[in-house]
């Protein structure tokens, strides 16, 4: 007999779950640190899944999967955790992918993150990103940086997410958070109606498309803070895949626009600890210096990389450097930090030195 869908997510919860996965004909799945492993439990079946689907979704997100066969909503588990749950068809029956989101926001210094992030909270205005693959700690990175600001200053903060991950409660600033499907019909709706709404600082989910690029980009030109994300894997690449978003009559146009808001990126990646329990960030930052935005005006992208190696004593650091360090504190393994460097051969060569 199937476990009623909140007992499932128990189970999860107490083996400290990071996802849960539910497909038709397979047994429950997680992923704890990392590692994706069966749960000692039935099989799934259609009744069952539909079953879940119900507990699960409102009537506006089962309709907009009738349409669409892909939905995206926040869900509750009374006494466990929020999910960000996507549902989706395989094989013609349904399948559900729920990913934990923390509600304690975490202090900066319990994330070991570099304190130049920390730094980067104090920007009176701007375009910030911090990018990654998804599960890399992107939307962690940004809530403490959202939670800083909001302990430190007297200012309006609009948040757009797709779902809402940690609950804000308002305590210097006032903070509104605006839910994709049930607080506005998209990224591109809210942001062009929140520039009316008289914010300091916003938080824009992802940077989906051209359109929303473009707002957030006029918005921090336009004096306000502009944090946001891609699912890009370095500094040197966000700059391009930005670009690369424009037709090419108006990238030199783009260039230029960037290089005056542009202020930092943040490109993660998570490591699984092996001196204790627990998940890990290396971190490349890039620092919008002025050598920096004459090279991003200049379509010189590919030599970032070379500035942010020669710039640490102004915070910047590059992924693989981090990835060392990591590795010569004792944080994590030789193999896990060569397979993710970003130049694997050289990482190798200074890890044996």
């Amino acid at each position: 007999m199937s476990l009623a869908l909140n007992d499932v997510l128990k189970i999860a919860f107490q083996a400290g779950a990071s996802d849960v996965h539910l497909v038709n004909g397979e047994k429950p799945a997680m992923r704890c640190q990392t590692v994706m492993t069966s749960m000692d439990l039935p099989v799934l079946t259609p009744d069952v899944m539909k079953g879940y689907f119900t507990a699960m979704a409102s009537p506006e997100n089962q309709e907009r999967f009738k349409q669409h066969k892909d939905a995206d909503f926040s869900y509750y588990a009374e006494g466990l955790a929020r999910y960000r749950v996507n549902v989706h068809m395989q094989r013609g029956n349904l399948a559900f992918s729920m990913r934990v989101i923390k509600t304690k926001i975490p202090a900066f210094e319990n994330l070991n993150l570099p304190e130049v992030i920390a730094r980067l909270t104090y920007l009176p205005r701007g375009l910030v990103l911090v990018t990654g693959d998804t599960g890399s700690g992107k939307s962690t990175t940004l809530a403490a940086m959202i939670d800083a600001m909001n302990q430190r200053y007297r200012k309006h903060i609009i948040t757009l997410e797709d779902p809402v991950e940690y609950v804000f409660a308002s305590n210097r600033c006032l903070i509104e958070q605006r839910e994709l499907g049930m607080d506005m019909p998209s990224f591109t709706s809210a942001l062009k109606h929140a520039l009316r709404q008289d914010p300091d600082i916003i938080l824009v989910g992802e940077m989906r498309d051209l359109e929303t690029t473009a707002l957030a980009i006029t918005a921090a030109e336009t004096g306000h803070l502009v944090l946001s994300t891609l699912h890009t894997s370095s500094a040197a690449q966000t700059v391009e895949r930005i670009i690369d978003m424009y037709p090419a009559g108006q990238q030199n146009q783009i260039r230029a626009m960037l290089s005056n808001t542009l202020q930092a990126v943040v490109s993660q990646t998570l490591f699984s600890r092996i001196d204790q329990p627990g998940m890990v960030p290396a971190v490349e930052v890039l620092l919008c210096t002025p050598a920096v935005r004459n090279l991003i005006r200049e379509a010189r992208t590919f030599e970032i990389p070379n500035v942010i190696e020669t710039s640490r004593s102004l915070g910047m650091t590059t992924l693989d450097k981090s990835i060392a360090e990591l590795y010569f504190n004792g944080m994590i393994g030789r193999e896990d930090a060569i397979a993710s460097a970003a130049m694997p051969d050289k990482l190798e060569r200074l890890l044996a030195a």
